[in-house]
């Protein structure tokens, strides 16, 4: 699921009344609330809907520490959860427990919402997926704890690369685009050999990263775009050649529905989360009926010679600052995101939060692809405005300009910079 970056400007509101109301747990950890006799946990419609069972053994692996104690649960859709934990936030009546998607966590963590937390306190946080521990780390200290991830791969038609003699998939950047070539010779110029659509920022940036750039630096506790550096265009000049090269379709798109239009058998290969193709060969999407028991996975090359570093999304769990339970509130996220609950993650097809777990999943064929490609991954910059560059799309606008040829690669580039620039240090 595509989870979007709040802006910081968002939880504007909450921020008098959080500061107003410290609890803070030092350095990291706290003992707020370790005899508190009434939990809340917020998570989403996943687990509700996908792993109940393990949401009841959290339940019953602290209740049984803490006699007595009442854990309520309240589950929310993707959509509308982030308005709803603003307008509690701004109260005296917070949830205990919070699950958020990575990529929304730095916007609370720079205004102070999420009370910090002790790493040492959690199972395996000293081999955290480093995607996900950016997540979770902001200022030096630690707001979250990673609850579960999901990674990009590769993803392609098997017959149509085998109807140009390409039996098996590629392990190496060039012979992927050899046999993108042939494809796309062979099926003509409305085909599209790779369906990758230019605003699709996630994609892009991992050729940017792949190539030793970065979308912005730090030093010195400021933070500057780099995207006009010579490895940066070196990613997006090549990101660019893929587009003109394999994508005959409209280049003012962005990836919401990717998964949509290659089950319309018109394209031949994805780079995209590894469940966009199940999805597509389910035969409410797969209109040509061509894809089912057709489509592989593997792990996307990158023209550096190693595998494509890749946007390592997820969730974290989070304790809010004003949390009167905060001690158990901890204790409740060791139990869910534990050893058990990662195994139990891992059983309904989710990648763990943690190197040593993922480590166990490549050694079993259905698993090695996606955990294979998530060891090599990118986070964006954990900056204060980083969410004000999110919210513009100053991203996306660049590469349409680069994808539909309005600008070069070096002009849209800079121009982004200048953007990115005026608001990633912002608070």
């Amino acid at each position: 699921m595509k989870r979007k970056l709040i802006s910081a400007i968002g939880i504007a509101g909450m921020v008098v009344s959080i500061a107003a109301c410290g609890g803070e747990g030092g350095s990291g950890g706290s003992d707020k609330g370790a005899d508190a006799k009434e939990l809340t946990v917020w998570l989403t419609v996943d687990a509700q809907n996908n792993w109940p069972e393990l949401v009841k053994a959290a339940d019953a692996a602290v209740k049984k520490k803490h006699p007595g104690l009442k854990i309520n649960h309240e589950y929310y859709g993707w959509p509308d959860k982030n308005a709803k934990l603003d307008a509690v936030l701004a109260t005296d009546k917070v949830p205990d427990v919070v699950e958020m998607g990575n990529t929304e966590m730095l916007g609370y963590m720079v205004k102070g919402a999420f009370a910090p937390l002790d790493p040492a306190e959690f199972d395996t946080s000293d081999a955290w997926l480093d995607g996900l521990k950016a997540s979770v780390t902001y200022d030096g200290k630690t707001y979250g704890v990673p609850y579960y991830a999901g990674g990009r791969v590769a993803n392609w038609r098997g017959d149509v690369a085998a109807s140009v003699g390409v039996k098996t998939p590629p392990k190496t950047y060039k012979e992927l685009t050899a046999a993108l070539d042939k494809i796309q010779k062979k099926q003509g110029g409305k085909f599209s050999a790779w369906y990758q659509p230019t605003r699709d920022w996630y994609a892009a940036m991992s050729f940017v990263y792949d190539a030793g750039g970065a979308i912005a630096t730090e030093s010195g506790g400021q933070w500057k775009a780099s995207l006009s550096s010579p490895e940066s265009l070196k990613g997006l000049k090549e990101f660019k050649n893929v587009v003109d090269d394999y994508m005959h379709g409209d280049k003012t798109k962005d990836e919401s529905d990717r998964y949509i239009v290659y089950g319309q058998g018109k394209s031949a290969m994805i780079f995209a989360a590894a469940w966009e193709g199940a999805t597509a060969e389910d035969p409410k999407n797969d209109k040509s009926g061509k894809l089912k028991g057709n489509l592989e996975n593997f792990v996307m090359p990158g023209p550096s010679g190693k595998n494509m570093p890749v946007f390592l999304g997820g969730s974290d769990l989070a304790v809010p600052v004003k949390s009167d339970a905060q001690a158990l509130a901890a204790e409740w996220i060791n139990a869910f995101t534990g050893s058990s609950g990662q195994k139990g993650l891992m059983a309904k097809g989710n990648l763990p939060n943690n190197k040593t777990d993922l480590a166990t999943l490549k050694n079993d064929p259905k698993t090695a692809v996606p955990a294979t490609a998530a060891e090599s991954n990118w986070f964006v910059p954990m900056a204060p405005g980083w969410g004000q560059v999110e919210k513009a799309q100053i991203l996306q606008t660049m590469l349409q300009s680069i994808g539909t040829g309005k600008k070069s690669v070096e002009a849209a580039a800079k121009e982004a910079d200048a953007a990115i620039d005026k608001v990633i240090n912002t608070k």
